[in-house]
């Protein structure tokens, strides 16, 4: 291609100092020439490395062309393992990244779990209290009448005896109790 250009500024050149339409249209008759050998050889080489029309070669000339494909074919893998080895890289690169995301991820489950069992023990903790508040309740002569679920209301009247049972009625005048 470089060799094409540089004719044609050659050609370009001798055709503006002579400004010869004739020589001009010599000049891309045997460009066109030139173009058309080569690109027969172009072809042919093809051809030729694809395994077609190879019986006019001679020995010497089958064992370059062999020599001719065993190089290019050596080119081909060391491009095809350097692919692989730069997919492979990337892969365990991207393999440490999600081994990371997994041992944080660990991490915090680990965390959520422990903080899970301690509300758990709170909230036994609480339904301990709650039962024994229950409990208390029931056997100072309340009954829930079996349905555990309901809010028991419970008003206080003014008592006419001690004061002391005055005084507690004011501060629990109402009460709500849920199992």
């Amino acid at each position: 291609m470089k060799s094409v250009i540089e004719r044609y500024r050659d050609a370009k050149c001798d055709t503006n100092s002579e400004m010869n339409p004739a020589s001009e249209i010599k000049f891309w008759q045997n460009e066109a020439a030139i173009l058309k050998r080569q690109l027969h050889n172009l072809q042919e080489n093809h051809r030729q490395m694809m395994g077609e029309e190879l019986s006019g070669l001679s020995v010497e000339d089958l064992q370059k062309l062999e020599n001719q494909l065993e190089m290019s074919l050596g080119d081909v893998r060391m491009k095809k393992e350097q692919m692989l080895v730069e997919e492979i890289k990337e892969l365990n690169r991207e393999g440490n990244l999600v081994h990371q995301e997994n041992l944080e991820l660990h991490k915090k489950v680990n965390v959520m779990h422990q903080q899970n069992m301690e509300l758990h023990k709170k909230v036994s903790e609480v339904e301990s209290v709650k039962s024994a508040d229950k409990t208390s309740l029931l056997t100072n002569g309340l009954d829930m009448g079996g349905n555990s679920s309901e809010h028991v209301h419970l008003q206080l009247s003014q008592p006419q005896q001690h004061d002391e049972t005055r005084s507690k009625a004011i501060q629990l005048s109402y009460f709500s109790f849920i199992a």
